[in-house]
């Protein structure tokens, strides 16, 4: 392409610092280095996880920064060395990297990979320790090492993936993170079985993305769990069997739960990030033989406490990251599931707004008026 080795203008949304809404700017973004791609993102979703940014959540985040890491679009060019990828493909970011080197990327135990953000320093330069994004003459931060608020990112070749020529961007954006995580948790993480009963705590992007992951898996009965009613059609719509708010009712959910289900649910998921919902989906579970997946993710240095007893009996405590995929090589399938319509994710995305509108977006997710708003450049 003409701008392949230059720098491009584009606007991206800048968090200048914690608690301040993102302000569209015009950045300039660096070629591509040895082993990078240059990106042009076509859409992006807002994930919680970037709510969470914004509000300071994260210790190790240096501001300023450019979030967004639900987002997919076509190679621009690529930096020396490069192999998996060409300028035209189309491709997905990935939030978690699979460097394909490492001792966890080398077993198949996990989708865990030591160049993640939860090692070391948080990825807010590129893997060799350099930025790419300048505005207003100063460097503005990584994300993730996706950075897809930006028109334009650069990615090590550890956190993309080329996907189907025919992939609708504007949909498929989605499995940057929110899909895959929570299908996965249901499909990978608790392996749901045919005729069990589960609950899901929280109906966002991710909660209902396990709603259809245990409605595949063959379950009977899908308990969704969330103060927002507003939620509760769409969460039948993809396969809830019914849904309860806590606020209904004058007793803790999780004995609600235990009430409905005689003894606790076979799977219980908390897709929030709350340290008291996560003790409560626990307590939701079968007394002998139960699994609590824990996908939501509480701010820093939350402690979670448990009555030892609660595991001795049976049940078993768990944690998912991004659904238990290796992302290089799932994405591409997943892809293709969905285009072969093997499940629907588009009823997920419920508004749709052009990129400078990403104030809008945040409103809507913070005040529960959204599921997944997704930004078209």
């Amino acid at each position: 392409m003409a701008t392949a080795g230059k720098v491009i203008k584009c606007k991206a949304a800048i968090i200048w610092e914690a608690g301040k809404t993102p302000s569209v700017e015009e950045v300039e973004v660096a070629p591509p280095r040895s082993g990078e791609i240059r990106v042009k993102i076509v859409a992006t979703g807002i994930c919680r996880t970037d709510d969470h940014v914004l509000k300071g959540f994260f210790p190790n985040i240096s501001y300023p920064v450019i979030a967004g890491h639900e987002g997919a679009g076509i190679v621009e060019s690529v930096g020396p060395g490069v192999t998996c990828v060409k300028p035209g493909d189309k491709v997905i970011p990935l939030c978690l990297p699979q460097c394909g080197e490492c001792d966890c990327c080398l077993s198949p135990k996990t989708n865990y990979c030591l160049k993640n953000h939860f090692q070391g320093s948080f990825q807010n330069w590129m893997p060799d320790k350099t930025n790419r994004f300048t505005c207003r003459g100063k460097q503005v931060y990584h994300f993730l090492w996706t950075s897809t608020f930006s028109e334009y990112t650069v990615l090590p070749e550890a956190s993309i993936v080329k996907i189907s020529d025919e992939a609708p961007l504007d949909k498929v954006c989605l499995f940057g993170c929110a899909f895959p995580t929570g299908y996965g948790a249901a499909i990978n993480t608790a392996k749901v079985e045919p005729g069990s009963t589960c609950a899901i705590f929280g109906l966002g992007g991710i909660g209902l993305s396990v709603v259809i992951g245990c409605k595949t898996a063959g379950a009977s009965r899908i308990i969704g769990v969330d103060i927002n009613k507003s939620k509760f059609a769409k969460a039948k719509e993809l396969g809830a069997t019914e849904c309860i708010a806590p606020q209904d009712f004058k007793k803790p959910i999780n004995e609600v739960l235990m009430e409905m289900t005689g003894l606790g649910v076979d799977y219980a998921f908390e897709a929030i990030g709350r340290i008291d919902t996560e003790a409560t989906a626990l307590s939701s579970c079968h007394a002998g033989h139960g699994v609590c997946v824990l996908i939501g993710e509480p701010p820093a240095g939350s402690q979670l406490s448990i009555t030892p007893i609660q595991l001795i009996s049976g049940r078993k405590l768990t944690g998912c990251l991004v659904g238990g995929w290796k992302l290089k090589d799932a994405l591409p399938k997943l892809v293709s599931d969905y285009m072969n319509k093997k499940f629907n994710t588009d009823t997920l995305i419920t508004h749709v707004l052009p990129f400078e509108k990403i104030g809008e977006g945040f409103e809507l997710l913070q005040t529960g008026k959204s599921i997944r708003c997704v930004l078209l450049f």
